[in-house]
């Protein structure tokens, strides 16, 4: 199944749900929400009275209706809500065994920084973005919002990039040391970049930068990625100007080089919104 972690409660609005639907893809492949909390997964559990072994007759049952009224009619939705239906039973079998943290050791939680014992927290998405890989999820997304510094840029860039670099230098670290991150692509991105003026007040205590949607940065790691590799740059002005367009990442480029790495592998997306 595919997972989306999302720090802090999760919104209402709907623009952002269509970062995780499954688009023109059948909806058996949309991506599924966890939430920070004693409830990850809404309505994941059993009601009262009803276990696993009678949910399991109840499901085989509909499947046989569901089976005799595809032959009938052949809608392809049919065989995807199905799919849903089955995929949903095993969640419930598996997701609450892989969302316990209670047993990480000690080693584990100083790695990542006590901020992982907090559910909701970018380090406690990161850890559990390990052990959804090592339970074999094929595509993780974790988002981290909170870096559109249009003012205050100072003080809270240093802020957020506390918050992210043990948790994300952990998740590589743990990831290499359980021999996942051999076939683990884990990318490190955002929406855009900033430009290079000053926005709002200009103090040495307070000022911003404006959103560049063209000039950008993000690391890559994992999945036979070469190290130490740096491709693509600006000039002073974080333009692309011509004498660096043969150095120029679209993201046409980046996209092909992801599918090379991932086709038969596992990935690992951590976004953060409105990335400096």
């Amino acid at each position: 199944m595919s997972c989306f972690y999302r720090e802090g409660i999760i919104t209402t609005n709907h623009f952002y749900a269509k970062l995780w639907g499954n688009g023109f893809l059948p909806s058996e492949h949309q991506g599924v929400i966890f939430r920070s909390g004693d409830d990850p997964v809404l309505y994941l559990n059993n009601p009262a009275g009803i276990d696993a072994a009678s949910r399991r007759r109840m499901l085989d049952h509909l499947a046989q209706l569901h089976e005799s009224q595809y032959h009938q009619t052949q809608d392809e939705s049919i065989s995807s809500r199905m799919a849903q239906y089955e995929m949903a039973y095993r969640m419930q079998m598996s997701v609450p065994d892989v969302l316990d943290v209670s047993k990480e050791p000690d080693h584990i939680y100083k790695l990542y920084g006590e901020d992982a014992r907090k559910p909701g927290t970018f380090a406690a998405n990161c850890l559990l973005a390990r052990k959804l890989a090592e339970n074999d999820v094929r595509f993780i997304q974790l988002y981290h919002q909170g870096w559109d510094q249009h003012g205050n840029l100072p003080s809270e860039i240093k802020h957020m990039a506390k918050t992210t670099d043990q948790a994300s230098a952990a998740l590589l670290l743990d990831l290499k040391q359980r021999g996942l991150l051999e076939d683990t692509l884990v990318i490190w991105g955002g929406e855009f970049g900033r430009g290079c003026y000053s926005q709002g007040k200009l103090t040495p205590e307070n000022y911003g930068r404006d959103h560049h949607p063209r000039c950008f940065t993000i690391w890559m790691a994992g999945a036979g990625v070469k190290r130490g590799t740096t491709y693509g740059k600006t000039d002073d002005l974080v333009t692309i100007s011509q004498k660096i367009q043969s150095m120029y990442m679209t993201f046409k480029l980046l996209l092909c080089t992801c599918w090379v790495l991932t086709t038969s592998d596992l990935l690992i997306n951590i976004r953060v919104e409105d990335f400096v």
